[in-house]
């Protein structure tokens, strides 16, 4: 039985495909210690990102990353690192095993003391997230003393997540060595539910920073936004007042008011739209983690929404602010250039009616002429006249030359006269 032939596939097929496996979670077990890392990356740095983790892999004598990769998964013993590209960072999360008999007694360790400090230091980007998350068996006598060792009770936020099947705690606090805390207390639930719940909140720390970097461009933002509405509304009340000579000035004056609007929107349009991306990315994570409220504390979807939302909210005024000013710009730059057209036409037809007088003065110029004109082709024609029968005398004419001239007079002005009248309906009815 031979094998069907398939038609030509997209050139993007499989990778398309391959987009819904992409960043798979890690099953995950209790206890453990997990350290997430967001280091803000440019293109040179995130391809200096592969050869600084083909570096660490080489010194334990494992393969390199393949080329193009986004997603690597590398297993070093004690420690397990995975490392994500993504469009504008590096995320790097490193795990380690915690031993259940020293739980409680001190404080634990961070999963980033297992990884070489030197390599750790020389990460490349810059770093925008650190996070310590420790996973426990949420039915340890340790548990508790845990939350109170590495979170502070006054800040604290929990609830329960994965339908109730374990409790996330964190103050969103940063230490002084530049980390923020997260304690995960797990229940029944099974390494890969216990992954996934892990990878939302991990990511939900990473899109929080992530999007709140729209804001201090929106403040900035905001001082060149309030100078440009008060140029623009003086320019407005001028345009109002002006005269015609003053038109040209205030209209250039706008046109390079816009350019600044249009510079200041190219600056930050990207910005606030990728923030705007990560906000929604933050509010879905947090919707996946299925949060139910713990007594007497305040649920981490709560603590965003109240936390978040006038950050966002600004962000967000900051782009509707850029588009009304823009079209407010656009708008009286129309109503300038209208002005200024009406004007040029208005000149356009004065200089027309101009032409036209002067053109009726040189017509009745003309008429006034051409009597000259015809007295003096007939006088020419008829001194010729009279030289032609002076000498036709000899060959017999009967006439004089004057008496000839006499009467060749009427004949030739009234021809003279016809002709040029003739010339002038034959060019007039061609201008016409």
């Amino acid at each position: 039985m031979t094998a069907p032939t398939a038609p030509p596939s997209h050139s993007q097929r499989a990778l398309l495909h391959e987009e819904i496996h992409a960043r798979p979670p890690q099953p995950v077990t209790a206890p453990q210690a997990i350290s997430h890392v967001v280091m803000w990356a440019d293109a040179p740095e995130r391809d200096a990102s592969r050869a600084h983790l083909a570096a660490l892999l080489q010194q334990r004598g494992l393969a390199a990353p393949p080329a193009g990769a986004t997603h690597w998964r590398a297993d070093l013993g004690s420690l397990r690192v995975v490392c994500e590209m993504h469009t504008e960072f590096v995320s790097w999360t490193f795990a380690t095993a915690l031993a259940p008999e020293g739980l409680g007694q001190e404080p634990p360790a961070a999963a980033l003391g297992a990884v070489p400090g030197e390599w750790l230091a020389g990460l490349p980007g810059q770093c925008l997230c650190r996070l310590d998350l420790w996973v426990l068996d949420r039915h340890s006598h340790a548990d508790g003393r845990l939350v109170a060792q590495v979170l502070q009770e006054g800040t604290l936020v929990a609830s329960c997540v994965a339908g109730g099947q374990a409790e996330v705690y964190t103050d969103f606090a940063l230490r002084a060595d530049g980390s923020s805390r997260m304690v995960l207390l797990a229940g029944s639930l099974s390494p890969r539910r216990l992954g996934r719940a892990v990878q939302r909140l991990l990511e939900m720390e990473t899109y929080r920073m992530t999007a709140l970097l729209g804001l201090p461009l929106a403040r900035d933002a905001a001082g060149a936004l309030a100078r440009a509405e008060r140029e623009l509304a003086q320019l407005a009340e001028a345009i109002r007042l002006a005269d015609r000579d003053a038109e040209p000035r205030l209209l250039d004056e706008l046109t390079r008011l816009a350019g600044q609007v249009e510079s200041l929107y190219a600056a930050t349009h990207a910005r606030f739209s990728a923030s705007s991306a990560y906000f929604d990315l933050v509010a879905q994570r947090i919707r996946e983690l299925g949060e139910t409220p713990l007594a007497g504390l305040q649920t981490l979807g709560d603590f965003m929404d109240r936390r978040l939302s006038p950050a966002r909210n600004t962000c967000e005024w900051a782009v509707r602010r850029q588009n009304a000013l823009s079209e407010r710009v656009s708008r009286t730059s129309n109503l300038l250039r209208t002005r200024v057209e009406i004007a040029q036409q208005q000149s356009s037809q004065q200089l027309l009616a101009a032409m036209n007088r002067r053109q009726d003065m040189q017509l009745r110029l003309q008429s006034t002429v051409e009597g000259l004109s015809v007295a003096a082709i007939t006088y020419y024609v008829v001194g010729l006249i009279s030289y032609l029968a002076q000498g036709a005398q000899a060959l017999g004419w009967p006439w004089s030359a004057p008496a000839t001239a006499a009467a060749a007079i009427p004949v030739v002005a009234l021809a003279v006269w016809w002709s040029l009248r003739r010339m002038h309906h034959r060019l007039f009815r061609n201008l016409h």
